[in-house]
């Protein structure tokens, strides 16, 4: 197997890895880094012996990161069997798509309401987090991505720096929480057929009717844009998300 050590990982859960000690968020950045590049595979087996050997340290960091991915949906924990690669199965694509059709929508939708009435987030560095300079550079991080793991991160920077403005921080802590998970569900079908350069023609027309202040295209956008990728990678889901759509619920890549 490849080693996973990867020179430039940003982890995915900001807030869980400043906790860490820093050679606990290595570990927990190179092994989530090989999930979303395809290194390693779902279902595969995770040893700690193993890992703590590639990546030159000893056990206690890597069974702390594996805790850490565990608790992100990246990774199942087994008395029997240990640690593996969560599987990409039907039941996570509907619980995390359903989910987020529900959710995202209208998060979207109050965030362009509210543009220029609240606070734009800012991260550590002060740069904002959220809003459209903070989508519009995310875009171009995908475009520029030299790998899944990159382009995926990329992708879930832009949908976050939409709805982050939406004025409901519990809103946007739900929607955080599903990000990892979003990004295994998108390695797992960029594998078998990469679909990227629609994703992005769909984010470009969101990004455009929300800084066009047209927050009911936006959502309706968003809401299409989610459906669009259940049709084309799990196409058996399809029809359960354009149902829910109808009604309200609402899925995204």
């Amino acid at each position: 197997m490849p080693s996973p050590v990867v020179a430039n990982g940003a982890a995915l859960l900001p807030s869980v890895a400043g906790a860490m000690p820093s050679r606990t968020v290595v570990v927990l950045d190179a092994i989530k880094h090989a999930i979303l590049t395809g290194q390693m595979r779902p279902g595969q087996s995770l040893v700690e012996t193993d890992l703590a050997r590639m990546l030159g340290v000893s056990k206690t960091p890597v069974r702390e990161a594996l805790k850490t991915l565990a608790g992100a949906g990246l990774v199942t924990m087994s008395p029997y069997k240990g640690a593996t690669v969560r599987t990409v199965d039907d039941e996570l694509v509907r619980s995390v798509y359903d989910l987020r059709l529900l959710l995202e929508p209208e998060a979207v939708r109050r965030a362009v309401t509210g543009a220029g009435t609240r606070a734009v987030p800012r991260n550590g560095s002060g740069t904002p987090a959220g809003g459209w300079d903070a989508a519009r550079d995310a875009l171009r991080r995908a475009e520029q991505a030299t790998d899944r793991a990159d382009r995926s991160r990329a992708n879930r920077g832009f949908h976050r720096a939409l709805y982050l403005g939406c004025g409901n921080a519990l809103l946007i802590r739900v929607l955080d929480d599903l990000r990892d998970q979003t990004a295994l569900v998108s390695a797992a079908a960029w594998q078998h057929a990469p679909t990227w350069q629609a994703e992005a023609a769909e984010h470009d027309a969101i990004l455009h009717a929300a800084s066009a202040g047209n927050a009911d295209a936006a959502s309706v956008l968003l809401t299409a844009h989610i459906q669009s990728f259940l049709a084309r990678n799990f196409p058996s889901l399809a029809d359960t998300g354009a149902d829910a759509g109808d009604t309200g619920d609402t899925h995204a890549s």
